[in-house]
C-alpha cells in the first residue's frame, strides 16, 4: 500500500530544488567581493568596510495586485525589478546605498522556469543598484492561494555614513522641490485599474494596443518601477530630504518629509500628465482629484535642496524639473 505523499498535498520539493538549480547562477551575478556566502545556506553573510560611521536603512515591500496583469499578460519578466527597485528608492531616501536584498515568493505550485524568470528580474535589478542578493524564500503555498495567484515581496537593507544621512528636519521655507519623472505607474494604484476596465471580469482589455502609448495597455502597465539610485547618487550631497512617490500622490508623500509648520505647494500641471494616466482616467471617469490620491501621475521622485543648489541639481540631473517650493501653513 502506497502512503500519501508531500507532492499530493501540493508541495512539490523536486520542482523547488530544480528552480535552485535554475536561478542559482543569476542570483551569483549579484555578489560583490563584500559576500561571504553562497546560494543556499540558512543564513546570507555580507562584510561592511570603508565606512567611519555606517547607519543601516532598512526597507521592505510588496509588488501588490500588479502580479495580477503579470499573470493575465503570462508576462514575469519585470515584476522582479519592480520588488527590488521601490525597496532600493525607499532607502535612498534616507542617502543610503543598497546593500543586500531578499526576495519572498508565495506560490500554490512552483513552476520551475516561472520562479527563474522571476529571480532573474530581481538579480538584474540587483546588479543595477550594486546591492547583492542574498537570499530568499520560496513558498509552497497549496490550498492558500487561487490558481495562478502568488505574493512578491522584498527586503533591502542599505548602508549610509551618519554624516551624510538626509535629513528632513533641515527642511525650510523656501527650499525648492525638484522632480524626477516616473516610468508609469510604477506599483502603486493597480486595483482601480483593474477596477476602471473590469479586468477582473474581463482581462482582454489588456491586449489593446493604444497609439499613444505605442504598445497594448498590459505592457504599459508592466513598466517596471523605476530605480533613482544610479542617477541620483551624485546629487546626494546637494540635498536635504527625498521623497518616493508612491499610494497616495505627490503631495501626500512629500509632506511626509516636510517639517511641523511646513507644507509643499506642487505644480504638477508644469509638465503634461504622461499618456498611460490620461488613458486610465477617461476609461474609469476618474475625478482630477482621486487621480493625484491614487497615482504619481508622471513624478516618481521629489527632491528638496536649497535655493542655492537648484541649477547645480538640475545639471546633474538632466531629466529633473522644479515642481514646486515648501512654505509655511497657514
Amino acid at each position: 500500500m502506497t502512503g500519501k505523499t508531500y507532492r499530493q498535498a501540493g508541495v512539490d520539493l523536486e520542482a523547488a530544488d530544480e528552480a535552485k538549480t535554475l536561478f542559482g547562477p543569476h542570483v551569483r551575478s549579484t555578489f560583490g567581493p563584500n559576500v561571504m556566502s553562497d546560494v543556499g545556506l540558512f543564513g546570507g553573510l555580507v562584510g561592511l568596510a570603508g565606512y567611519h560611521e555606517p547607519v543601516l536603512v532598512a526597507s521592505t515591500d510588496g509588488v501588490g495586485t500588479k502580479l495580477k496583469i503579470a499573470y493575465w499578460m503570462d508576462s514575469y519578466e519585470t515584476i522582479g525589478h519592480d520588488v527590488v527597485n521601490q525597496s532600493v528608492n525607499d532607502v535612498l531616501t534616507a542617502g543610503a546605498k543598497p546593500l543586500f536584498f531578499l526576495d519572498y515568493i508565495g506560490i500554490e505550485n512552483v513552476i520551475p522556469t516561472q520562479i527563474e524568470v522571476i529571480v532573474k528580474g530581481i538579480a538584474e535589478a540587483c546588479r543595477v543598484a550594486g546591492c547583492a542578493l542574498l537570499g530568499g524564500e520560496t513558498a509552497q503555498l497549496s490550498g492558500v492561494f487561487q490558481r495562478g495567484a502568488f505574493e512578491l515581496a522584498g527586503f533591502v537593507v542599505g548602508v549610509v555614513e551618519r554624516s551624510k544621512i538626509l535629513d528632513p528636519t533641515t527642511v525650510t521655507v523656501g527650499d525648492i522641490l525638484i522632480a524626477l519623472p516616473s516610468s508609469g505607474l510604477h506599483t502603486n494604484g493597480y486595483s482601480l485599474v483593474r477596477f476602471a476596465f473590469d479586468l477582473d471580469d474581463d482581462p482582454s482589455a489588456l491586449h489593446k494596443f493604444y497609439p499613444d502609448l505605442n504598445r497594448t495597455l498590459g505592457d504599459a502597465l508592466l513598466e517596471p518601477h523605476r530605480s533613482y539610485y544610479p542617477m541620483l547618487e551624485p546629487a546626494l550631497p546637494y540635498l536635504k530630504a527625498v521623497a518616493h512617490i508612491t499610494g497616495g500622490g505627490a503631495e501626500h508623500n512629500i509632506a511626509r518629509v516636510m517639517p511641523e509648520g511646513l507644507y509643499p505647494m506642487v505644480d504638477l500641471g508644469k509638465k503634461d500628465m504622461p499618456p498611460i494616466f490620461k488613458i486610465i482616467q477617461a476609461q474609469g471617469k476618474i475625478t482630477d482629484e482621486e487621480m493625484a490620491r491614487v497615482f504619481n501621475l508622471g513624478v516618481g521622485m521629489v527632491l528638496v535642496c536649497s535655493p542655492n543648489y537648484v541649477d547645480t541639481v538640475l545639471d546633474v540631473l538632466d531629466e529633473s524639473w522644479v515642481i514646486g517650493e515648501v512654505l509655511v501653513t497657514n
